[in-house]
């Protein structure tokens, strides 16, 4: 068969050919300024505890978690997300020591952005850490009560808030928190504390390394009543739309990449940043693969991260921050 290969006007090979070349012309790159790290914080001193499902992920107590603060803080992350890992005693039906100002969330909050005033600080606004029941909500007669959660997220946000937090986080999936956050931040004062919300959280398998790190699982049942149907992604735009109009200044999409085509859809449908969470599960499938040599972990660490962002994620959470940024600093 002949081919008249002198018609081959447009070889698309000819950008690819050198690396110079197919830098200048990459559509999407990575920067640390893309991530948010989250970071896990315990009581007592001088404590690092390693946790068995996310390797090179710790509990940190606060004297320790500044350390580590800073030691990202030096290969240029400036955003962080802390989540509290409390023992029972600290736990009951209606989460009250969420809203205590001595409880050693709202104490971590303020050590970091003394030290670290410029850090962005990203807060998670949920009972279930605090919780006896281990769900999101007040549970009563089989069912997780919707508006009176909403009045326990509020003292949770304002208390978050007055520890110090940029932005509050709800991570919860009940109806109207926005709109009730936003009035009750409004209602203190704290109009510049911004509100992140975790709009399409999918009833996901990804969670478990996290809730291991938290202890956070529910003692019963499961939360699909109020986490999204993995199989649903009109509901996120709809669930986008109210977001906004109750108040939100960024969107989530959790977990990230079996939800690609969720953040991509939010975006196309949205004009406010969209964030993803690169969440346990998916981290820890990457470093369970690196570590039976089945696959290149920092490749496909990176491949990942890529993947998130091209999507339409303008801003990613991910434990692989730290190691992101250890790679960009060496370019």
């Amino acid at each position: 068969m002949s081919f008249d290969f002198q018609s081959m006007r447009s070889r698309p090979r000819r950008n690819r050919q050198s690396a110079a070349l197919r830098a200048m012309v990459e559509e999407t790159s990575l920067s640390v300024a893309d991530f948010i790290f989250p970071i896990f914080v315990i009581e007592g001193t001088n404590k690092k505890e390693p946790i068995a499902s996310m390797p090179n992920i710790f509990r940190y107590s606060l004297d320790t978690l500044l350390e580590e603060i800073e030691e990202c803080y030096n290969l240029g992350i400036r955003a962080f997300a802390p989540f509290p890992s409390l023992t029972d005693e600290h736990k009951d039906s209606l989460a009250t020591s969420s809203h205590n100002p001595e409880n050693i969330y709202l104490k971590t909050i303020t050590a970091i952005k003394e030290k670290f005033p410029d850090v962005f600080v990203m807060t998670d606004v949920a009972m279930d850490p605090y919780s006896s029941d281990g769900h999101d909500g007040v549970y009563k007669d089989g069912k997780i009560i919707n508006d009176e959660t909403l009045e326990i997220l509020g003292k949770m946000a304002v208390a978050q808030a007055r520890a110090g937090a940029d932005y509050v986080a709800p991570s919860d999936m009940m109806d109207g928190r926005v709109g009730y956050l936003r009035h009750a931040l409004d209602k203190e004062g704290f109009q510049d504390v911004g509100i992140i919300a975790y709009t399409a959280k999918y009833a996901s398998a990804f969670y478990g390394p996290f809730r291991d790190a938290l202890d956070s699982a529910p003692r019963f049942g499961d939360k699909k009543t109020y986490q999204m149907n993995p199989a649903n992604i009109r509901e996120a735009l709809l669930e986008a739309k109210l977001d906004i109009e109750e108040g939100a200044d960024m969107i989530m999409v959790k977990p990230a990449l079996s939800y690609l085509d969720v953040i991509s859809r939010v975006n196309q449908n949205s004009h406010v940043p969209i964030v993803a969470y690169n969440v346990s599960g998916e981290y820890a499938m990457i470093k369970a693969g690196a570590e039976k040599g089945w696959i290149d972990g920092e490749k496909v660490m990176l491949e990942v991260l890529l993947s998130i962002k091209r999507a339409g994620a303008k801003v990613i959470l991910s434990y692989f921050a730290k190691e992101v940024a250890q790679i960009l600093s060496k370019k």
